[in-house]
């Protein structure tokens, strides 16, 4: 009989991503994993700061990308025990390869991949739809609409996990990641899974031959799993008496209908949070109305789908790909109320409430300093020879500064640089802070490396994921080591320390590397202001709890 430890906690004001934490701490999770990603960020600093955690002593550590998240989770899994990896959307492209094949290996013990998508990129380079990677893998899909259900369906996740022996793709959206709801916890935790390996010895070999199996096996599963999807509790057909409508409502796009209909919906409507889709369900509303509109935030995933089961030719099918729905952007209860025809009476704009300010650094910021002298050096050659990366030193984009020309993905400027070289664009510059270039960069140096490649690498070394609240960087200590290591010769790597009264300095040290027609890597370092007074504010409460 499964031990289960009591839990006095019943009903708690949730993050989304909080619930998600919540729901695998409840669930016998034995770790999590995972890469600082906005809007995904704060399932594991919730892990981080939980008694529980701690006290079970449940992994809850930061990955030095997305990639190794995911690898660590399937191999917690391969070991017989439940993980669940997190990320942002972007994240799933850097751990695809290993996210697509673990489907085709298939899991031990459970796993969810909880990956949070950024309609409207309100922090991200683009507002790519998550569920499209789920579809490709042939994996289960689940879509939260609430906190609640969040919470819930970690707990239905692993289970489902567990009995078809696939990865979940948990897809979060921004409003539900970061604004709070009431969650009713469970009164028994279940206990951890015990160590136990794969019953098929051979289940994680993705030899040719074993793989054309495991993709078989793989494909016979789906009938199964749309079976789940038209009998799942998450999935729910709302019948209505005006068929001239009908509705199909996924994740929090079904809230905002809602919204719109306080005393309940006069349209038929489908609730999707689970997928694949549920083939039956949508037969049923499609035969039943004269047309159809798709609410659902992302890209038009749904819908394209639809168009495919059925004939839309007979029917319209609306959303966005008509443009009944913006094609771009996040929904809200205004736009799913002029997709229902209904008049808006509070229309409000946000530059009426809070006038807009566009991004800056924060006062004291070493990378002020450090892109004032890089301009004063890199002015003699002329624009367009610097290429950067993510993080905060990609503000530098932004007036006054106007330093930077490019910021495509996390490690990018590395190898742009690289090659805008190998092009004969000469000087060429990239600029990379110290957590991204752990994440991504240093492969790409090692490719600058293999051919003495002319370019000057700056890594910014404040000692944090600044970005994303502080974390802890992997490389912290380790950069200049990491750098030799790697084959970069030492008489061409160069410590300064980004403040004002280092600015000359900075420039000599600049001008000189930059000139060199070779690799060099200068390494400006001084701890991130932010991290720095919390660190100091804590040392003092400390200090007075003494």
């Amino acid at each position: 009989m499964e031990k289960e430890k009591q839990n006095d906690m019943k009903r708690l004001l949730l993050l989304g991503d909080e619930a998600v934490a919540q729901g695998g701490i409840d669930a016998g999770i034995s770790g999590f994993y995972g890469y600082p990603g906005t809007p995904s960020t704060e399932i594991i600093e919730y892990v981080q700061r939980s008694p529980e955690a701690k006290e079970r002593n449940i992994h809850r550590e930061w990955s030095v990308n997305e990639k190794t998240a995911m690898e660590a989770a399937l191999g917690m899994s391969y070991a017989g025990k439940r993980a669940i990896v997190t990320m942002k959307h972007v994240g799933l492209n850097v751990a695809a390869d290993a996210f697509v094949n673990s489907a085709i290996t298939g899991v031990n013990g459970g796993l969810i991949v909880a990956v949070a998508d950024d309609p409207s990129m309100h922090s991200s380079q683009n507002e790519q739809d998550s569920r499209y990677y789920g579809k490709f893998a042939f994996t289960p899909i689940l879509e939260p609409s609430n906190q609640q259900e969040a919470y819930d369906m970690v707990h239905y996740g692993f289970e489902l996990s567990e009995k078809y022996q696939l990865p979940v793709l948990l897809r979060l959206t921004t409003r539900i990641a970061h604004s709070r709801g009431g969650v009713q916890t469970t009164d028994a935790v279940k206990a951890e899974n015990k160590v136990k390996l794969p019953d098929d010895p051979v289940q994680f070999v993705l030899l040719p031959s074993i793989a054309k199996k495991r993709y078989a096996n793989l494909l016979t599963e789906q009938p199964g799993l749309v079976e789940e999807s038209d009998n799942s509790p998450f999935n729910k057909y709302f019948d209505g008496s005006d068929k001239s409508l009908g509705i199909i409502a996924s994740g929090i796009a079904f809230n905002y209908l809602m919204e719109n209909c306080p005393e309940g919906c006069k349209h038929p409507v489908v609730k999707i949070s689970q997928y694949p889709l549920p083939y039956n369900m949508l037969k049923k509303l499609f035969d039943e109305v004269d047309e159809v509109l798709v609410l659902e935030e992302g890209y038009p995933f749904v819908e394209e789908q639809l168009r495919g089961y059925f004939n839309y030719s007979l029917k319209p099918i609306k959303g966005r790909l008509d443009g009944t729905v913006p094609r771009t952007g996040e929904l809200n209860p205004n736009i799913v109320a002029q997709a229902l025809g209904q008049s808006i009476e509070v229309v409000y704009n946000q530059s009426d409430i809070v006038r807009v300010r566009p991004p800056q650094f924060c006062d004291g910021c070493g990378h002020i300093f450090f892109y004032k002298a890089l301009n004063e050096v890199m002015e003699k050659y002329g624009k367009g020879r610097v290429f950067a990366d993510i993080g905060c030193y990609t503000l530098a984009a932004l007036s006054p500064f106007n330093a930077i020309n490019s910021c495509v993905d996390m490690g990018a400027s590395v190898t742009m640089a690289k090659g805008a070289a190998d092009a004969g664009l000469i000087p060429s510059v990239a600029v990379i802070g110290d957590s991204t270039f752990t994440h991504s960069g240093i492969t790409g140096l090692l490719d600058a490396v293999r051919e003495n490649t002319n370019m000057t690498l700056f890594i910014l070394d404040n000692s944090a994921v600044g970005m994303t609240g502080g974390q802890k960087s992997a490389a912290e200590g380790k950069i200049e080591d990491i750098v030799k290591g790697l084959g970069v010769d030492p008489d061409h790597i160069r410590i300064v320390n980004p403040i004002p009264k280092e600015h000359q300095t900075m420039v000599q040290v600049f001008s000189e590397e930059i000139a060199y027609p070779g690799l060099s890597v200068v390494i400006p370092r001084r701890e991130c202001v932010q991290t720095y007074i919390r660190r100091i504010k804590m040392q003092k409460k400390a200090k007075a709890a003494k």
